[in-house]
């Protein structure tokens, strides 16, 4: 197994195990570094409630704990997978409230309440290809003002309700961070 590390906050240098193989592709520490940076600037962090999809190692809603996120789910399918992201979440102290969520995205969107979450990682394989169905469920749980930050190995053009803050590719990865957009008022309705 690999290891990478918590770049900063409360559980800054913790080691973090990563399993093996081909099915999951960590986010580089440069990276992570650089994503939690922007959304510290933006106030995305500190007191967020947190949703990590397609969480592999847990290390992007473990760098959110480790500055200041109140609580965290982390979705992943593969057991042996989710017994790695238990094992790390073992290595914080923080006490906050932590949640391992056998099954896909789409099934745990698909079961939650209205703007459960405020922050969202969502870093799929890169042979993923729905986008737009992933952001229109994520409508669903984000409140407007709410962020998903979305990797992939290409451009995502997010659909209507959403607005890129920033995107910036690292080598092979691109992220973009997104903001929930407030609905449009409906009709007749005052400013």
């Amino acid at each position: 197994m690999d290891l990478v590390r918590v770049v900063a906050g409360s559980a800054r240098g913790r080691r973090l195990v990563t399993p093996r193989g081909r099915t999951v592709r960590p986010t580089s520490d440069r990276v992570r570094e650089a994503v939690a940076n922007a959304l510290g600037s933006m106030g995305a962090l500190v007191g967020a409630r947190v949703l990590d999809l397609f969480a592999g190692s847990g290390a992007l809603g473990i760098e959110a704990l480790s500055r200041g996120a109140a609580s965290a789910d982390f979705v992943e399918l593969d057991r042996t997978t989710r017994a790695v992201i238990e094992a790390n979440l073992a290595l914080l102290d923080d006490g906050a409230p932590t949640r391992i969520v056998a099954g896909t995205a789409a099934d745990h969107l698909a079961s939650c309440a209205a703007a459960s979450y405020d922050l969202v990682f969502a870093d799929p394989p890169y042979a993923f290809g729905d986008w737009t169905g992933l952001f229109d469920q994520l409508g669903t749980v984000v409140a407007p003002g709410g962020v998903v930050v979305a990797e992939s190995d290409r451009s995502i053009d997010p659909p209507d309700g959403w607005e890129i803050f920033r995107a910036k590719r690292y080598g092979s990865t691109v992220v973009h961070i997104n903001v929930r957009s407030a609905p449009a008022p409906l009709p007749g309705a005052e400013p």
